[in-house]
């Protein structure tokens, strides 16, 4: 049974330091068009952190998010001539990435499967020391990835990175009263099975009190 986690609280707006990341990740992604490299480095350190875990939770794999995420930039990179300060530098780098994660999904669908292979790598992560928290964040995780991807998807830009609701929008392509949709039903999903697990914690207590 999965230890019981509190759900992340919605933000209610973009902080004013939240705003500034991301006119200064603007104003680096416009540089790095014209080859500052300086500005290129900057982007990266500022966006990095929120393109891992989209991608991760995305695509349900953190295994995979370092290649994703570095897929992502790399796209990026071969993009900037075309990019025009429109939207935000971090819509824009999570547009793509959203694209990076769906076609490694359709990649990996094609791909042959091997069988009968011993899971080595995941027996040896098992078997690893895990910090505190570990076995919450690992648990809130595995709630997120269960959502359906459209309702993940709008709930890990709005309720974890703190993207506006527009933004999220427009990095997912559709309206914002979607978006808002896909969040509220998330959160209730998300809140029956905290809620779920919360009494399955307890009934050992009760039964141990009844008898």
């Amino acid at each position: 049974m999965p230890p019981v986690v509190p759900l992340p609280a919605p933000p209610v707006r973009a902080s004013s330091d939240h705003a500034s990341r991301d006119a200064e990740a603007t104003a680096c992604a416009l540089a790095a068009k014209y080859g500052d490299e300086a500005a290129t480095e900057r982007l990266f350190q500022l966006l990095n952190r929120d393109v891992w875990r989209f991608v991760a939770y995305l695509a349900s794999d953190a295994q995979a998010a370092d290649d994703l995420t570095q897929e992502t930039f790399l796209r990026a990179l071969g993009s900037l001539h075309r990019f025009e300060g429109r939207s935000s530098a971090r819509t824009w780098l999570l547009t793509i990435a959203r694209r990076t994660v769906i076609d490694s999904i359709r990649t990996a669908a094609a791909r042959p499967r091997s069988c009968g292979a011993e899971d080595w790598q995941g027996a040896a992560e098992r078997g690893q020391f895990h910090p505190p928290g570990f076995d919450e964040e690992v648990a809130l995780s595995d709630l997120i990835a269960a959502l359906p991807e459209d309702r993940r998807e709008a709930f890990v830009l709005t309720q974890l990175l703190g993207v506006p609701y527009q933004d999220a929008a427009d990095a997912c392509r559709c309206p914002v009263g979607t978006v808002r949709s896909r969040v509220a039903r998330a959160r209730a999903s998300l809140c029956k099975e905290v809620l779920a697990a919360e009494t399955d914690a307890d009934a050992p207590a009760l039964l141990s009190a009844a008898a």
